[in-house]
């Protein structure tokens, strides 16, 4: 099987994201790293008005900017969306808006859930959405810094929000309510955050659930030596996927670390061999495509190979059968989905593709 793309949007500004409110209304939502969200009709027609902008509080030096958009899942009747962005005074913002008619949303309108103070511009993470639980889930970075990495540890630090993926209830609380069955809500663990749903990440930047099964499938991007993609099963709470005393499958800050006490990642690939960082995909559950149902699209900002494997085969067996099922020279920084399912890639150099398939 071999992939092709079909360009749906051109002569855009740095996007970083493409995704649906699930309002039945078959816009898209594009995210510029520069700012704002981008409203697209299902015929490919970019309305002149954004959702948000807010370009006047991003700075795109490094990994800063506009990250990414999540829709409530009741959007079409309250409004609600939230995004993850951060400043150039290197802080990370996860923001809530409610949209009241057409236009822009003011800026100024926002109510902020998290403000995470960082010493690096780097290692943001970026991703956030909605699981089928209803509950916004948040992946963040470990907060940055150079080699060997992770200088301050958080990655394997319940005490710190950085370099997890946070569960978190935006129906209740000020400004949310923490899900009863988080794990570490009832541990009486003084020293962990409850808001921690898994952890020892380095670089979440993109992830998503697979629609089918509940399960989130993650791009953690590597240090020195492994890009990673990792999965936690629906439900399945508190998994530790060992970054910075693992890298990949090895020892990295902790050389006399025992690997097998932490979660596997499902595949890995060389940095610097196959590409630098990992850009998380989707599992497909279009209907236009039959030959992809059930398969794991990813790939690699700096190669643009797209690779694919079985989901659930590679979750049963703990190791994928890696195929290279696509070859473009685009910079591909992120996967999307429309609401039936169909998959689109995000080109940092301005394009938006519509992927299609097709057998040898």
């Amino acid at each position: 099987m071999r992939l092709t793309l079909e360009e749906v949007a051109s002569d855009l500004d740095q996007p970083v994201a493409i995704t649906h409110a699930g309002d039945g209304s078959g816009e898209l939502y594009i995210v510029e790293r520069t700012g704002r969200i981008l409203v697209m009709s299902s015929d490919g027609t970019i309305a002149p008005d954004p959702l948000l902008d807010v370009s006047d509080r991003v700075d795109t030096q490094g990994e800063r900017g506009l990250h990414y958009v999540a829709f409530h899942p009741d959007f079409a009747s309250n409004g609600r969306f939230f995004v993850h962005y951060s400043s150039p005074d290197t802080v990370s913002y996860i923001v809530e808006y409610r949209r009241e008619g057409e236009g822009t949303v003011a800026r100024d309108s926002g109510r902020t859930l998290l403000r995470l103070e960082k010493t690096y511009w780097n290692h943001n993470g970026g991703w956030l959405g909605f699981g089928p639980d209803g509950y916004l889930y948040i992946a963040l970075g470990d907060g940055g810094g150079d080699t060997p990495g992770d200088p301050f540890g958080n990655g394997q630090k319940r005490s710190e929000l950085f370099g997890s993926i946070l569960r978190v209830d935006v129906e209740g609380g000020d400004p949310y309510a923490i899900p009863p069955d988080n794990p570490y809500e009832e541990q009486g663990d003084g020293n962990a955050r409850a808001e921690i749903w898994a952890y020892g990440l380095r670089n979440p930047w993109r992830a998503s659930f697979d629609r089918a099964t509940g399960d989130l499938w993650i791009g953690d991007v590597g240090q020195d030596t492994s890009e990673e993609v990792d999965v936690i099963p629906a439900g399945e709470a508190g998994l530790n996927f060992g970054w910075s005393d693992v890298e990949g499958f090895d020892c990295h800050n902790r050389p006399d670390c025992d690997p097998t006490r932490y979660v596997a990642p499902l595949v890995t690939y060389g940095t610097d061999e196959q590409g630098c960082a990992v850009t998380g995909g989707y599992v497909y559950r279009g209907s236009a495509y039959p030959l992809l149902t059930g398969g794991y699209l990813f790939s690699d900002y700096c190669s643009g190979t797209i690779w694919g494997f079985d989901a659930q085969a590679t979750m049963d067996a703990g190791e994928a059968d890696l195929q290279r099922v696509g070859d473009t020279d685009l910079f591909i920084v992120s996967f999307g989905e429309d609401e039936a399912g169909e998959l689109f890639v995000v080109d940092l150099g301005g394009t938006i593709q519509r992927i299609t398939a097709a057998a040898r």
